[in-house]
């Protein structure tokens, strides 16, 4: 295989996975060591590609091309189940923030993409001294979640719809999430 058809190769094998992909195992898959898969990330980086090294191995985060802001509601023992639901139809919560009448906006990244992400998140709130977010506002916060299409975007609405964890905005909340029909 000539190193234009590996690279190519490799930009599908991130674009399929939904979870990060380790350079050791894109080293099996493509027969290379995993030295060649570093030079061709960054080969592909100075192509544009948006890869990002985690932890858990590379992503490419231009596979994600939709994405919605839900607002939701939910209990400490439901926060498990309300992320799994999202990931589990194929979407990824990239934050969590809420809108407070006096503080206005507060926002934290997530990145959240496996059950693995879920578990080590659940984790880090058990073992530490901090609270969830949710919690300032009496369970009320927001998700941004991206997926490759509406069409799972949809989804995961309805899905959250269904299990009661929507909620609908009040009157002193700057942007209402739910007019275009969502």
């Amino acid at each position: 295989m000539r190193s234009n058809e590996r690279r190519e190769k490799l930009i599908q094998l991130l674009e399929k996975s939904r979870e990060p992909v380790m350079g050791k195992k894109l080293a099996e898959e493509l027969g290379v060591s995993r030295q060649v898969i570093v030079q061709d990330i960054t080969l592909l980086r100075a192509q544009n590609y948006d890869i990002t090294a985690t932890t858990n191995g590379y992503v490419l985060e231009s596979a994600k091309c939709a994405e919605r802001v839900f607002k939701v509601i939910h209990t400490e023992e439901d926060v498990e189940k309300e992320m799994s639901t999202i990931i589990d139809y194929g979407g990824t919560i990239e934050d969590v923030f809420i809108y407070h009448r006096v503080y206005g906006t507060v926002k934290a990244e997530m990145g959240i993409r496996s059950r693995r992400d879920i578990e080590e998140f659940i984790e880090n709130l058990a073992t530490g001294k901090s609270s969830l977010l949710m919690n300032v506002t009496s369970g009320y916060h927001y998700h941004t979640v991206s997926a490759p299409t509406e069409k799972i975007l949809d989804l995961i609405q309805q899905q959250l719809d269904e299990q009661g964890f929507l909620a609908k905005l009040t009157d002193y909340e700057p942007v209402d999430f739910w007019s275009e029909e969502q």
